[in-house]
């Protein structure tokens, strides 16, 4: 006869969760609520974890950050931290760092995409479009398309 599997703890599938990857608390309160409907144990469990170092609101905010650094402008980033819950305090350093680097984050991800500036009103509006769907502001946006290039990179 085959014994059925215990089920993991609580416990135990949220550390499952955070070897994975980085959760901010809120959405990993939102998987927990699938297995346990006692709001307070899965909050004592999140203060638990917190404590312990294993939690991390600002670590969280850093990991999203580094995902879509490469390829989204501050203004998705931010919402994608505020999506998540995130306290104030935990945001700002990081959104501090994204205002120095956009410029060339926006010109690295035009670059990757397109070969030329704009020859006309259309394929500028085309660039511009690609751009703003992915959260660079209008400033950078603009000032990708004139062909400023940032600093380091000639």
């Amino acid at each position: 006869m085959i014994m059925p599997r215990a089920q993991p703890s609580l416990r135990a599938r949220a550390l499952r969760y955070l070897a994975q990857r980085e959760h901010s608390p809120l959405e990993l309160r939102r998987k927990l609520s699938r297995f346990c409907e006692d709001a307070d144990e899965i909050d004592a469990l999140l203060t638990s974890l917190e404590q312990a170092g294993l939690l991390s609101s600002a670590r969280f905010a850093q990991s999203l950050v580094h995902r879509r650094l490469q390829r989204f402008g501050n203004v998705r980033i931010t919402q994608e931290l505020d999506a998540h819950g995130l306290p104030p305090d935990a945001t700002e350093a990081v959104q501090d760092a994204l205002q120095h680097s956009e410029l060339a984050r926006a010109h690295a991800a035009w670059a990757r995409k397109f070969q030329a500036l704009p020859h006309d009103a259309a394929e500028r509006a085309r660039q511009a479009r690609f751009l703003t769907q992915r959260g660079f502001s209008r400033e950078t946006v603009r000032a990708v398309l004139r062909g400023v290039v940032p600093e380091g990179d000639d």
